[in-house]
């Protein structure tokens, strides 16, 4: 018998509605019930926890300005939820999360809520590792295989010259993202290291920029060597808990047990779906397994924005920004604000090249979370962005803030001078 147009319209029509169904209801029952429920609240957050203006300073109008604009993203479906935290030198100036960690269950963000950052955990690797530095521990450019002896590459001259400052700014030589799909699979990293043996190396270290994950993690057992200890618990006994980071961990156990998680989300139909957190890179912690919530980014931050803070001094501060290799630009979305000239990677961070200006920088994607990461060195303001969905409002979260603060203060400047 041959279904007539309607009938076949019907029936997709209920295929679709049914597999949406089957798989909220397996999304709901696969991920713990933890925290509050709100099922009525609004989709964005209340009162911002820290909200320091100066007189004068046009602070009030940019941050009013800014939250309006995530508000109406948010209201046209850019995201389920955001958090964000804004610092200047030793302040933190907002710090608020918007929207929902689980839109089914009415969760909503709050700054304590965890999120995966993914590539932004490269970043807070980099800033471990000055600090290490600073301590005397290691150098930039100590050989791998002084701290890891099982350490090869295809070249034995190649072994003994790649050093710390190699892997960091992704100089080894090595193909392109070599072996990141196996990463995806949830391969042993151990193993992925040992097979690194195997790959033919396209250039001399510290030469050529060539992204990577499985490389990069190569520093956790660097750490791992010298301390006898995971890399996990190197973070948290010597950047998280030195730091305040209270909610931050390195593992899929340290998420999913956080009694105030989000959780990632697909768009279908124009609804946010949840979905599950996922094992994949927590094998490559070093390089994408760190969750943490806005408020612990707030506090890294100011390690950063201020030059008091003792953490990392400005001299290994300078070190780790340096500009070490030319990299591919990597967000073109900044032409908003400033049209980028020139990208270069330094110690786990982008360096943005602007005309007159300098934005330290990095971005983050894995399993459905999303996070954003600048440091402004000129103006001693760092911003981070965590959000729970892939998409618009990830991408111009960064440059959406730098225009309408250089905007703000513009036209300050120009009352004042009238």
């Amino acid at each position: 018998m041959r279904l007539g147009w309607p009938l076949k319209i019907f029936f997709a029509l209920l295929v679709v509605v049914i597999s949406t169904w089957v798989f909220l209801n397996t999304a709901l029952r696969e991920q713990p019930v933890t925290g509050s429920r709100s099922p009525v609240a609004a989709p964005a957050g209340g009162r911002p926890e820290v909200f320091v203006t100066t007189p004068g300073s046009g602070w009030a109008e940019t941050l009013l300005l800014y939250e309006n604009w995530i508000r109406q993203q948010l209201k046209n479906r850019k995201a389920p939820g955001i958090a964000i935290a804004i610092v200047q030198d030793t302040s933190v100036l907002y710090m608020k999360g918007f929207g929902y960690r689980h839109v089914a269950r009415g969760d909503t963000i709050d700054t304590h809520t965890v999120f995966r950052l993914g590539s932004v955990s490269k970043s807070i690797t980099g800033t471990l590792a000055a600090h290490l530095v600073q301590q005397q521990v290691l150098h930039w450019d100590d050989p791998v295989i002084r701290f890891f002896p099982g350490f090869r590459l295809q070249s034995p001259v190649q072994t003994s010259q790649t050093t710390i400052r190699h892997v960091l700014s992704h100089t080894m030589g090595l193909p392109y993202h070599a072996f990141t799909d196996r990463v995806d699979a949830g391969a042993p990293i151990d193993t992925l290291i040992y097979h690194l043996r195997d790959l033919p190396l396209v250039a001399k270290a510290g030469k050529v920029y060539s992204y990577q994950n499985v490389a990069f993690n190569i520093f956790a057992k660097v750490t791992e060597s010298i301390f006898h200890q995971s890399y996990e618990d190197v973070l948290k006994t010597r950047l998280f808990e030195p730091l305040a980071m209270w909610d931050a961990s390195a593992s899929h156990n340290g998420i999913i047990h956080h009694p105030n998680h989000a959780v990632p989300h697909r768009l279908i139909f124009r609804s946010w779906i949840p979905t599950r957190i996922s094992t994949t890179y927590y094998n490559v912690e070093a390089a994408g397994g760190i969750n943490a919530s806005i408020s612990d980014m707030a506090r890294w931050l100011k390690t950063l924005t201020s030059d008091t803070h003792n953490f990392i001094d400005p001299e290994h501060q300078a070190e780790m920004f340096e500009p070490y290799v030319r990299a591919t630009a990597r967000n073109r979305h900044f032409g908003k604000w400033k049209r980028p000239q020139r990208s270069f990677y330094g110690m786990g961070w982008r360096v943005l090249t602007f005309p007159g200006d300098t934005l330290y920088y990095h971005g983050g994607y894995v399993n459905g979370f999303r996070s954003e990461v600048a440091y402004h060195p000129a103006e001693r303001i760092g911003i981070a962005v965590l959000v729970n969905a892939p998409g618009a409002l990830a991408d111009h979260a960064l440059p959406e803030f730098f225009y309408t603060y250089e905007k703000q203060r513009s036209r300050q400047a120009r009352l004042k001078s009238k």
